[in-house]
């Protein structure tokens, strides 16, 4: 656990030092840095997906760095109204339509030359695997969860990723898990698990050492 948090903290501050490196860059300079940054991620997950069609795979490259760009640009768009809009549900719901678009055009172009376990691997790698980390850690938390409970608990999680993906920070990212976090636990609160009670035994369980899982699920 500790280590864990000595990891989290490590990737906080570097994450502050270079926000603070880039509020003193021209905008080439950051535009040149962000196309650095991108272009990073979308090799990172092509090294998940191995295609061995180069044409494909460049292709698949193209198509990730270009949905990037699109969500950015989106954000940049959009972020103010939502925010100006957050009481107004269906000014709000007409606002993210065209993310819905963006998103669902994305998939399509990526199932172009993407078979539909690629196309999930690179869902989870926009999301950073949160959906196999939470769900392995209500496995080991919750006791006495059903095969129902179980799915049930992967769907709304798969939920979470389809809303992150489109997000423009990781903290938002985290933001949309949580969402769906109090989800998942409202529901197994009322199938009959005590999900206050297992997550007070499971710290009790970390701080003896037993357990393995890091991620909470408040």
């Amino acid at each position: 656990m500790k280590k864990t948090l000595f990891i989290i903290t490590a990737a906080v501050m570097a994450v502050s030092a270079f926000a603070a490196t880039e509020t003193n860059l021209t905008p080439d300079q950051a535009e040149a840095n962000y196309t650095q940054a991108i272009e990073g991620r979308a090799a990172d997950i092509l090294k998940i997906l191995s295609l061995s069609n180069t044409n494909k795979a460049a292709k698949v490259r193209d198509t990730i760095i270009a949905q990037y760009r699109s969500l950015r640009a989106w954000h940049d768009a959009n972020d103010d109204k939502l925010k100006q809009s957050a009481k107004d549900t269906n000014a709000v719901a007409q606002i993210q339509s065209s993310l819905k678009t963006l998103h669902n055009q994305f998939i399509s172009k990526l199932s172009e030359n993407l078979t539909p376990a690629k196309v999930e691997q690179v869902k989870d790698k926009m999301t950073y695997g949160k959906v196999k980390v939470t769900y392995d850690a209500y496995l080991e938390i919750v006791p006495g969860l059903t095969d129902a409970d179980r799915a049930k608990i992967l769907e709304f999680l798969k939920a979470a990723r389809e809303e992150a993906m489109d997000c423009g920070s990781s903290k938002e990212k985290d933001a949309v898990f949580k969402k769906f976090k109090g989800k998942i636990n409202n529901y197994l609160s009322a199938n009959g698990h005590n999900v206050a009670q297992a997550y007070k035994d499971w710290g009790a369980k970390q701080k003896s050492g037993a357990a393995t899982n890091s991620v909470p699920l408040q």
